[in-house]
């Protein structure tokens, strides 16, 4: 349990995921949908724009919900776990389960996925420069094995 005091109160943060975290969770994500397994939600908090080149938004992942392999071109991702239960992966590398408070840097050019786990939705801010390819998906034999591991 990650309890957080905030100006209204102790809430905790593990459980609060299906709200969207301290961000709220924004609209369904249609506009990348196609590159996503599952239902994902998303806050766009800062958009880029010519004095600052980077995006932030607040994603929030259904159970199950997991994004496609993808790799950042030209800049890097930064992820904020702010709530519920996640994974992060990095190609030929073994998963990362995270937690509220953990954070993931991912340079540039470096294949990877992040997604909730199986049984809890996920929250996290994102934090990007650059451009995104988006690869295949995460297999679910490859997601179902996982959670043998957790």
């Amino acid at each position: 349990m990650v309890i957080m005091n905030t100006k209204e109160g102790l809430f905790d943060m593990t459980n609060h995921a299906e709200k969207g975290g301290l961000f709220g969770l924004g609209a369904k994500n249609t506009a990348y949908q196609k590159y996503f397994i599952g239902q994902s939600y998303l806050n766009g908090l800062i958009q880029a724009d010519d004095d600052i080149d980077v995006n932030v938004a607040n994603v929030t992942f259904e159970p199950g919900c997991r994004n496609n392999w993808h790799i950042h071109h030209n800049g890097f991702q930064l992820l904020l776990v702010t709530a519920g239960e996640g994974w992060y992966q990095e190609k030929g590398k073994p998963a990362r389960l995270l937690h509220p408070g953990d954070t993931v840097t991912i340079r540039p050019g470096v294949e990877h996925w992040h997604g909730a786990t199986k049984d809890s939705w996920f929250t996290h801010l994102a934090i990007t420069q650059g451009t995104t390819e988006w690869l295949a998906p995460v297999t679910d034999a490859e997601y179902a094995q996982l959670d043998q591991n957790k």
